[in-house]
């Protein structure tokens, strides 16, 4: 059975009708990233972290898997596939994939401030302050902020390196270090890059371009993928 890893970033959240939080402008929401989105943040302003990220998991719970979720998920019928995520939400978990790997956390868990071990389902959409790891200290969102090492990295890289076929959908691939993953994939892959700007996302000329929303263009790629094993 071949592998595919697919490779998704907020693009295809986005058609689910969850905004992209990195606005052009370089905000997230209205807030600097520099004001929610890194360890200084948390040390400097907790409540303030927290409130934002508690927006942000009622936004992802008024939302649903879209087409392209659904779509992934046939593959897994004639191919081992292997969704590594930038995205914090849960749509691919919702829309029934198996094996999904989130780079940069998850918004609904949360983690010790002690031990990064320590990571727990969040059973209500509200965190606050007060609530405790099991060692005593104060639960934080389970994110990998700015500034903050990407363990599922050594994880990711051993996936593309067996990869058979690689579908990128919806990144920019511009954020490091999950930008430099697509090196690790075996020169003789086929790769498949769907966004409707994909053509100004890489000049690899080994690239299948597919510059079309996620929604109209993976069910017919699924299809066509199902069709050719």
């Amino acid at each position: 059975m071949k592998n595919i890893v697919v490779l998704t970033g907020a693009g295809i959240s986005a058609e689910s009708g969850i905004k992209t939080f990195r606005g052009s402008d370089g905000l997230w929401e209205n807030h600097k990233i520099t004001d929610v989105a890194t360890p200084q943040a948390w040390k400097r302003d907790p409540e303030l972290v927290l409130r934002f990220y508690n927006e942000r998991r009622k936004q992802i719970h008024k939302v649903n898997p879209n087409q392209a979720h659904y779509s992934l998920v046939k593959l897994e019928s004639q191919y081992n596939v292997s969704i590594i995520t930038q995205n914090i939400d849960d749509l691919h978990e919702r829309a029934g994939s198996s094996q999904i790997l989130h780079l940069h956390g998850q918004i609904n868990k949360a983690r010790s401030s002690k031990d990064e071990n320590l990571v727990y389902d969040l059973e209500e959409v509200i965190m606050k302050i007060g609530d405790l790891c099991e060692l005593g200290s104060q639960l934080r969102p389970h994110i990998v902020w700015f500034g903050e090492a990407v363990p599922m990295m050594e994880k990711a890289i051993p996936l593309l390196a067996k990869a058979d076929i690689v579908l990128i959908i919806g990144t920019s691939l511009q954020v490091y270090p999950a930008a430099g993953l697509l090196d690790y994939a075996p020169v003789d892959s086929q790769i498949f890059v769907i966004d409707p700007n994909a053509e100004k996302l890489t000049e690899n000329k080994n690239i299948t371009f597919i510059n079309d929303k996620a929604g109209q263009a993976i069910p017919f790629l699924v299809d066509n993928l199902l069709k050719s094993t």
